[in-house]
């Protein structure tokens, strides 16, 4: 997995409690909500960078083909 930065953020109350209520809605973190947002925008833009690591995907890899589920301790 590539390094993360960090960036403390500064922004309106009430920009973040709307955020937090749409990464809840989404089953995200806001960090993750935040991210994919700023992604976007870039994209939409045309300034994603061609060499930046896809968001890793969501929640447990599946099971393999002829393997039984495991579950949780």
């Amino acid at each position: 997995m590539s390094e993360r930065r960090q960036v403390l953020l500064r922004i309106d109350p009430a920009v973040h409690d709307a955020l937090v209520r749409w990464a809840d809605d989404e089953l995200r973190s806001l960090n993750a909500q935040v991210e994919m947002l700023l992604r976007r925008a870039l994209a939409d833009a045309g300034r994603m960078p061609k060499h930046a690591a896809p968001i890793p995907p969501r929640g447990r890899p599946r099971a393999r083909e002829g393997e039984p589920p495991t579950s949780d301790p």
